[in-house]
């Protein structure tokens, strides 16, 4: 690639990258002022339930001051400028049902647990996906081949949340292998040590199981069409009778061409394999940003709800730039033009 094909290509990538989160953001502003439940009436409608004898002014007063804590003072321009100072400092206020942690530090707290969820699972899931859907496809006659079809077939359509409770039925329930659920045993706090390794380890076989198997059956299976088609092109013709290795010619002319989709639909699919993550971890009680998404739904925390969304736009949109920026890196079409 060229300098100057280089830098358009990054430009360009870079400006779409920015107005994808500068778009989801604004959307984090707006759809939760567009909803009919007040937030801050829901709030103080719990103190209420809770016994809590609140007069007409003590409302007004708490009334103001959480309208102060999450933003909703003033016009709605005023809100969305302070909205922006609030995302640039990552200052998403005080959490409510936590209070008065800050939003910040609870997802610095959570989000290392989804990050490594979320890429371990995603890495193993495209890769084993990928490989042995390509060997499958290659010998799609073969027994076995048709047998992984079958198999992948029934596993692919599964939700993830009933996937997962299967698998923690039978190995953490019936055959007490793995935990119920968490991220470490309870009073054990993570530390750089082997022991502490092996524990969160042990932890998070299930959930990144769950993830890997149902993942790679999807890869699996456009692996395997996108290599039937490719086996069938004339440069593979030309190699077979030149004389070429069969596993060479499998590894590096059906494979490596029909991996470049693959690099595609890896970055398109980064949102849905976020949501996927958030699932599972509600699923099996997993540390993550999603257990903690579930938490503030269900107290209606309104700055921990818009700080999770934030960041999680953030993230898949950085993710997704990522991988499109290194698509030129296996696509000579692009490298050379």
């Amino acid at each position: 690639m060229s300098a100057k094909t280089l830098k358009i290509y990054l430009i360009a990538r870079f400006l779409q990258y920015i107005f994808v989160v500068f778009l989801g953001l604004t959307l984090v502003f707006f759809i939760p002022r567009l909803l009919p439940q007040d937030p801050i009436r829901a709030i103080i409608g719990q103190f209420q339930q809770h016994g809590a004898g609140l007069d007409a002014k003590t409302v007004e007063t708490m009334v103001a001051t959480f309208q102060e804590l999450f933003g909703l003072s003033g016009s709605l321009l005023t809100q969305y400028v302070s909205f922006w100072k609030r995302m640039l400092t990552l200052d998403f206020g005080p959490s409510f049902f936590q209070f008065p942690t800050p939003v910040s530090q609870l997802i610095r707290r959570f989000l290392p647990w989804t990050l490594g969820l979320m890429l371990s699972s995603t890495i193993a899931a495209w890769l084993l996906g990928n490989v042995i859907g390509g060997i499958a496809g290659y010998f799609s006659q073969k027994r076995w081949a048709k047998l992984l079809d079958t198999l992948a077939t029934v596993i692919r359509p599964m939700p993830h949340y009933v996937f997962g409770l299967i698998l923690l039925i039978l190995f953490a329930y019936l055959w007490k292998i793995f935990p119920l659920g968490g991220g470490a045993s309870i009073g054990k706090t993570p530390s750089l040590t082997i022991a502490s390794f092996l524990d969160i380890l042990r932890h998070s076989f299930l959930p990144v199981l769950t993830m890997v198997i149902l993942g790679g059956a999807v890869w699996y299976h456009q692996m395997r069409l996108l290599v039937q088609n490719v086996k069938n092109e004339d440069f593979v013709r030309h190699a077979k009778f030149g004389g070429v290795h069969t596993w060479r010619l499998v590894s590096q002319y059906v494979i490596r061409n029909a991996m470049l989709p693959q690099v595609t639909g890896l970055a398109l699919s980064i949102g849905q394999i976020y949501s996927a993550a958030i699932i599972v971890e509600i699923v099996f009680s997993y540390p993550g940003v999603g257990t903690l998404l579930f938490e503030a739904i269900s107290r209606a925390d309104y700055n921990l709800i818009m700080g999770i969304a934030a960041i999680s736009i953030f993230m898949v949109s950085t993710l997704v730039l990522i991988v499109d920026l290194c698509y030129p890196l296996l696509d000579p079409r692009i490298r050379y033009k």
